[in-house]
């Protein structure tokens, strides 16, 4: 029997597994394999996006193991978002059907706001927009995703990208609470303020790029392949990418690390069987420098531009 990871419990009782598959950049037959490796490792959380232009893939995958009988609708949990160009409140509803449609599921588990700052909507095959921005309020666009849980359309809501000020806003004037918000996260950008503040308002981080984009070749980051990564890795008979997400998974982030090579999606999976201790817990904090990998910096200009705060 496969082992699976094990849950996290949302402020709205849905049980979330610790760890998903990210699936930014896997396109086509890349996203289908990658996606039924992983079903077939144990993984039970798929993360994707409107704008990843991959759902169709992730949605062929999952039916697939379910025809099989290797999981159940249940067994899954499904992650999407809401793309920018999508935040007029009349074009929620429509764009949660659209991924629906493309992932050709019943629900949705948990649907995210992908950043709090819109696009200006020109088409959806203009998904990734000419950055002409929109001053819809993310508010607006926070209510529209609300009747969506009312519709059964998804079963959970939460945010992307958002800083702790913007969080706050969402929570004291909203109707049904964010369950998650995830952020870029890693040992190089650790988040440990933005972890705390979201810990005490139950809501969940869920950490992407969490490795940081390895560059082997330039060999990046540091807590990768540097000669103290190896003897921590080594100390636990572990990859330094296992001591990365285990570290992540102590910080109380759920890592989705993105693969499509099926010994790297096992090998991402195997971070359960061990715990780092207290002082190697602060010997992998002093890899955080607080620089982001991605600034997002064509956004950075507008008024609802998230990473102008200290978290």
């Amino acid at each position: 029997m496969t082992s699976l990871a094990p849950t996290i419990k949302l402020s709205n009782g849905q049980h979330i597994p610790s760890i998903g598959l990210g699936t930014w950049r896997s396109r086509e037959s890349d996203a289908e394999r990658a996606v039924k490796d992983a079903i077939d490792l144990g993984y039970r959380h798929i993360d994707t996006a409107f704008v990843y232009e991959n759902e169709d893939e992730v949605g062929r995958a999952v039916n697939a193991k379910i025809a099989e009988g290797k999981i159940t609708r249940q067994d899954i949990f499904i992650v999407t978002k809401l793309a920018g160009i999508h935040h007029d409140p009349q074009l929620v509803e429509y764009a949660c059907r659209k991924s629906l449609t493309n992932l050709n599921l019943d629900y949705i588990d948990l649907y995210l706001m992908h950043f709090p700052v819109g696009q200006i909507h020109k088409g959806d095959d203009n998904v990734h927009g000419t950055l002409d921005l929109s001053d819809v309020d993310y508010l607006d666009t926070w209510r529209a995703m609300e009747k969506l849980v009312d519709l059964g359309l998804v079963r959970g809501i939460g945010l992307s990208n958002f800083n702790a000020q913007q969080t706050e806003r969402v929570l004291r004037e909203c109707r049904i609470r964010p369950l998650v918000n995830q952020v870029e996260c890693h040992p190089g950008f650790n988040q440990k303020k933005l972890i705390a503040f979201s810990k005490q308002n139950n809501i969940v981080i869920t950490a992407y790029c969490p490795l940081a984009r390895p560059k082997p070749d330039q060999q990046w980051p540091p807590f990768l392949y540097d000669a103290k990564a190896k003897n921590l890795a080594k100390k636990y008979g572990k990859t330094t990418a296992q001591i990365c997400l285990r570290y992540l998974l102590q910080l109380g982030t759920i890592p989705i690390p993105k693969s499509v090579s099926k010994s790297r999606i096992a090998e991402n999976f195997e971070i359960f069987d061990f715990e780092l201790s207290e002082d190697d817990m602060e010997n992998m904090d002093v890899y955080n420098t607080g620089q982001r990998l991605i600034p997002f910096s064509g956004m950075s200009h507008h008024k609802y531009f998230p990473f102008n705060s200290d978290f």
